[in-house]
């Protein structure tokens, strides 16, 4: 069984992952697509959580032979867990090292910068949240999977507003003082932590309430499997995305909001959302048989090369220069200033920009369709 309306979704987040990405300008970003600068929650800080939820989602019918059984379960699907962990983290790690790369090779920055790889980020949390739900999975009933999810999030909750660390005072949710910045700093070292930060918004504490979020995606499609194809399927997911809204908002009065911490709130609020966004791709293309998503659909299919490829061009473009000079602009900016700033203006050139490059993506990833081309992992 395979759920169109899935894949749509996937694209969807991908879709936005790329126009949140790529605005022509840093400094010229409508509010809901930047991220919230602490505490609170924007339109642009739901699209990680998707993409976990959605990986949680496909689990549930990629290990289904597996789960539904009582016999042992073979070693080898352990090894693929691992492998696809593996690549993904490995991946994630190319990433950060080639932005170092192509500046000392462009640039001529120091080679001493390769010291200062960051270790953690998207592709690496992805990697690490997907190998703790799959061995959770396979290793608990669906009824201990739920209370390992709940004491997770109750779990994460006590230890960041409890303990004191590093000085500073117990419940400490700044960049500076929270426990995951502490554990981050002395677990990998702040040489290698985002932008060499005091934390890192995908560190290693974190990636725990994170794993939490691939286990709703897979409680819902477990759920959704046995379901009939009908409206009243998609109201139960709406019903219950509402349910994790309230619960994530009031919670979030006492565990703030926070996608840079995780916080066991924003796991319950973007669930929420999720649910919402499912049930509308749901209701319109499973149930109605809507032709809409198309063009979703075959982001999605593709999902990680988008990925790994846009964020490469994208840093290529941040590197390279037009012009001789210090003062030269990167080609990024130049592209911005020259193609998008004069006729749509610093906002809306910016937005431009950003849309061009989701559509420029769509039309790789199509020819890639027409081709029959998808790169699994």
């Amino acid at each position: 069984m395979r759920l169109k309306s899935l894949d749509v979704f996937r694209g969807i987040a991908i879709a936005s992952m790329i126009l949140v990405n790529n605005p022509g300008s840093w400094k010229q970003v409508y509010p809901p697509l930047d991220h919230a600068e602490w505490h609170g929650c924007t339109p642009t800080d739901l699209i990680f959580p998707f993409f976990l939820f959605i990986v949680g989602c496909a689990m549930s019918f990629s290990l289904s032979k597996y789960t539904e059984t009582t016999t042992k379960i073979a070693t080898n699907i352990y090894w693929r867990i691992a492998r696809r962990a593996a690549i993904l983290f490995i991946l994630g790690l190319l990433l950060n090292t080639s932005s170092i790369a192509l500046d000392v090779l462009l640039n001529s920055a120091p080679v001493e910068n390769f010291g200062k790889i960051r270790i953690m980020g998207v592709l690496q949390r992805i990697g690490l949240a997907y190998f703790i739900s799959a061995i959770a999975i396979l290793n608990l009933s669906p009824r201990n999977q739920k209370l390992l999810a709940v004491a997770v999030l109750l779990g994460y909750w006590a230890a960041l507003t409890a303990g004191a660390v590093g000085g500073y005072s117990a419940g400490e949710l700044t960049p500076e003082g929270n426990l995951g910045g502490y554990v981050d700093r002395l677990i990998l070292g702040s040489q290698h932590l985002y932008k060499g930060g005091p934390f890192d918004p995908e560190g290693l504490l974190s990636t725990l309430p994170a794993s939490v979020t691939v286990l709703t995606g897979y409680f819902t499609g477990e759920w959704l499997r046995v379901q009939p194809i009908e409206t009243r399927t998609s109201v139960n997911l709406a019903i219950c995305g509402l349910s994790c809204l309230v619960i994530g908002h009031l919670w979030g009065f006492l565990f703030p909001i926070n996608k840079q911490l995780w916080t066991s709130s924003y796991v319950v609020f973007t669930a929420g959302w999720a649910l919402l966004l499912l049930a509308a791709c749901y209701e319109t293309i499973e149930v109605r048989n809507g032709k809409w998503g198309r063009p979703f659909e075959i982001m999605g299919l593709n999902a990680i090369f988008l990925f790994v490829a846009s964020g490469i061009v994208a840093r290529l473009l941040l590197k390279t220069h037009i012009g001789i000079g210090k003062t030269a602009p990167t080609t990024y900016t130049w592209i911005y200033e020259n193609w998008f700033l004069p006729w749509a203006g610093p906002l809306n050139g910016s937005l431009a920009f950003a849309v061009t490059a989701v559509l420029c993506w769509w039309l790789i990833l199509y020819g890639m369709y027409r081709r029959g081309w998808a790169i699994k992992i």
